[in-house]
């Protein structure tokens, strides 16, 4: 079965997968639908996210790869109702995003640039 997932830097050899933390646990977000997954997207973006591409891909590949690094998998199914907080999260991404390292290959000894610390000094500028 191929669902669809969020990949930044699709193709490259800095690729990584969109996923969330809950909980202390890493879930990878798989949608079954392509118009949900690029509706994530658009809320990614809308957040001033990274914005990533919908990639299409086989389930087994992905449960495969989580399984490796001790991820979560969640089907976000067509459709979905979310009925719980969490489930929540499946359709609509947190406020607050994590910081990703790396993605734009800077070295380990570069400074390392905090875009929210950035903002709210802007901010303070108004």
């Amino acid at each position: 079965m191929n669902i669809f997932v969020l990949l930044y830097n699709s193709g490259t050899d800095k690729e990584g997968i969109h996923s969330i933390e809950l909980k202390g646990r890493t879930i990878v977000l798989m949608f079954e639908d392509k118009e949900d997954a690029t509706r994530y997207c658009g809320l990614l973006e809308a957040q001033d996210f990274p914005l990533p591409t919908v990639e299409i891909i086989d389930i087994d590949e992905i449960k495969d790869f989580c399984i490796k690094l001790d991820y979560e998998c969640k089907l976000v199914e067509k459709n979905f109702v979310p009925k719980t907080a969490e489930d929540r999260l499946l359709i609509s991404p947190p406020q607050k995003n994590l910081d990703v390292d790396d993605w734009g290959g800077k070295s380990d000894n570069e400074e390392k640039i905090d875009i929210n610390t950035i903002k709210e000094n802007l901010e303070k500028l108004l």
